[in-house]
């Protein structure tokens, strides 16, 4: 991800205000939901029993799992996904379901993607050619007096927002101002932010003292290799640049040829300056990112066919505006499909193009898929075509040329610019920089030497800057020799252009715990249950195992199916607690586990679904392979009804539901 660029958090756009009682709602509902994630373990904040350290969280035994599902099906994992189609004047949504199966194999697999581990430290050296180190940055303010740091940009927003929210006496032109403010905020200088905060009396969130001007703090965790501390290195803020540095291995590795990608999941980290809002601003995270390396000069992508179908709500930059080429389009689409095959609500998913003040100036296009939660419109992926720039800027870095080819069925006969320096004439002039001034005369591209030829012929002499000595020298016409020549060219050489997906893991698995997350009355109404509604792919525990009583015969039968459960690969909890069926039934829900085996026989057992709470008979024997079934997606629960249910009625309709999903309408 462009390391000028800060993720947005929050309204990304200049939206309207909810009322004071939607923002109860969401603020009672966010209660809750943290309060059953903490409780459960699904997370749990870093080092607590010290007091815990902000943007540091453990993950739990049903959150790794959660997080180990997401990121196996990210890789390999198949599953169906339904047909959408679009109202044709509408940003609705209008979902039919559909008989064809995608074979949604994301992403490596499908992709067949060449996966790499790379070293969290990284050099100084490879970030300063990234432009990590001199502009990895936000702007910082301090309390004056107590030295704590907030995020300028962040007291500016939530000052906005809590006015646009709760203010009810102000005017229609003061928040037209503040919305303004809203939509450009992105684009303030130090000196405009800091203008702002001073004219909006922003003062320190937690004591009211008065806050310094803004100014920059770089994001990144410095660290030193080795115990002379001699070679400065920082905790990697993306996984990508280990990517890029080995894209040569990476190119002959692929028989030299393009396109194609290279993928790696990873931790991240960034020193955030006042992180909140739980697992969506941390310091350390969980990325996988993708790097798909295509011509330049052709980025069609074989594939497109399969998602053009596909419509889904989007922002463009302007009315107008559509995405630039076919592979950036063709992950966008995988992304959608990724994202709701996981969970993802599709009306509370859409997809977002960068303004022209968030785009970096190399880019030729990026999306952001954003998922909304009680936080507002969160960016979770990332999907954008970042052009030549990160090989081309490790090859001027590195010395080492990052470049593809592509050969011609005939040579081609072509003009070329042929600059050839004079090492003895350098040698004397310029001593031990003599090398450096040949690699920057032969970097030279066509414009620039042709430039200096015509000066060269005209005075004699010209000025040359020399990045690496980071200085002017005067070059004369005896230290270089410029010409153009015809030469016969069999193969072109050209730098790869690279499309990013970026997935931020931890944003995306908080929204799909939001998008999960509801509750129901209990059977007896006199209180509220939480379940959490987690599609079988990723859910923690796919089924629990249950002695209707506490019975030597049952608890036999049980520990055996339990056997044949995790012989299947399917995970599973035992419950051989003399507590009510009801309240076990409860706990898993609660863990979102879709499928609960009450053992209240000897022969067959009780099958029972989370959402719908129906049942079906299994005998024993199967009741393993029909669990497998049900959660790798080959069969469906209203299949199973189907093929199970003693009720004539509960058979007729299953089968007219079954016929209609697969039947697009």
């Amino acid at each position: 991800m462009d390391p000028t660029v800060e993720p947005t958090i929050g309204q990304t756009l200049a939206e309207q205000p909810a009322s004071v009682k939607q923002l109860k709602e969401k603020e009672e509902f966010r209660r809750s939901l943290i309060n059953t994630l903490e409780r459960k373990l699904f997370y749990i904040l870093s080092f607590k029993i010290y007091g815990g350290v902000a943007g540091f969280y453990d993950y739990g035994p049903p959150g790794c799992a959660v997080k180990s599902n997401v990121l196996a099906f990210w890789h390999k994992a198949t599953r169906d996904a339904d047909c959408v189609k679009w109202g044709a004047a509408s940003r609705t949504w209008i979902v039919h379901v559909a008989c064809k199966r995608y074979n949604n194999v994301h992403f490596v697999l499908e992709e067949n993607m060449l996966e790499v581990d790379c070293p969290c430290v990284t050099p100084e050296v490879v970030l300063k050619a990234s432009g990590h180190v001199d502009k990895f940055t936000d702007l910082m303010v301090k309390d004056e007096k107590t030295g704590t740091c907030y995020r300028a940009d962040h007291l500016l927003r939530d000052f906005c927002n809590e006015n646009l929210e709760k203010d009810l006496s102000l005017s229609s032109e003061k928040a037209a101002e503040l919305k303004h403010v809203l939509a450009v905020l992105d684009e303030f200088s130090a000196e405009e932010l800091g203008a702002k905060i001073k004219e909006y009396g922003i003062t320190a969130p937690d004591t009211k003292n008065p806050l310094s001007d803004p100014y920059p703090f770089n994001l990144m965790f410095q660290t030193s290799v080795g115990p002379s501390g001699l070679m400065p290195s920082y905790m990697r803020p993306e996984t990508a640049q280990g990517i890029f540095v080995n894209f040569k291995d990476l190119y002959y590795y692929n028989g030299q040829k393009l396109p194609f990608a290279a993928a790696q999941v990873g931790q991240a980290f960034r020193n955030e300056i006042s992180p909140r809002q739980g697992l969506l601003r941390v310091r350390e995270f969980t990325l996988a990112e993708i790097e798909h390396f295509v011509d330049p000069n052709d980025k069609s992508h074989p594939k497109f066919v399969e998602v053009a179908h596909l419509e889904f709500l989007m922002f463009p930059r302007e009315l107008q505006g559509t995405v630039n080429n076919e592979t950036l389009g063709y992950f966008i689409g995988r992304v959608y499909l990724f994202l709701t095959s996981l969970g993802i609500d599709r009306e509370r998913l859409r997809f977002r193009q960068h303004l022209a003040n968030e785009m970096a100036h190399y880019a030729a296009d990026c999306w952001d898929a954003e998922i909304e939660c009680s936080y507002g419109w969160i960016e979770c992926v990332g999907i954008a075509d970042r052009s030549a720039y990160d090989l081309r800027a490790h090859t001027d870095k590195s010395g080492a040329e990052l470049v593809a080819h592509e050969r011609y069925p005939e040579p081609r006969e072509v003009e070329k610019v042929i600059v050839t320096p004079v090492k003895k004439e350098l040698g004397l002039a310029f001593k031990g920089n003599q090398k450096m001034i040949v690699e920057a005369l032969e970097a030279m591209d066509e414009k620039e030497a042709m430039e200096m030829k015509a000066n060269l012929e005209l005075k004699g002499e010209v000025e040359f800057k020399i990045c690496t000595l980071e200085r002017n020298l005067t070059i004369t016409n005896k230290m270089v020799s410029i010409a153009k020549v015809i030469k016969k060219e069999y193969q072109r050489t050209f730098t790869p252009s690279v499309i990013e997906p970026s997935f931020g893991i931890g944003r995306i698995i908080y929204c799909l715990y939001e998008h999960a997350f509801y509750t129901r009355p209990s059977k007896a109404g006199d209180e509220q249950l939480n379940v959490f509604r987690f599609p079988p792919l990723v859910a923690p525990i796919k089924c629990a195992v249950f002695p209707l009583v506490q019975n030597e015969q049952y608890e036999q039968v049980a520990e055996r199916i339990t056997k044949f459960l995790i012989a299947a690969g399917i995970s599973c909890k035992r419950d051989s607690t003399g507590t009510s069926i009801g309240k076990r039934y409860a706990r898993t829900d609660e863990l979102g586990v879709p499928f609960a085996i009450t053992v209240d026989s000897t022969s067959s057992v009780t099958v029972r679904e989370r959402d719908s709470k129906q049942q079906i008979r299994v005998d024993i024997g199967k009741v393993a392979s029909v669990i497998k079934e049900v959660t790798d997606g080959l069969s469906t629960w209203e299949d199973l009804q189907w093929r199970y249910s003693r009720s004539w009625i509960v058979r007729f309709f299953c089968r007219c539901y079954s016929f209609l999903r697969k039947t697009v309408i």
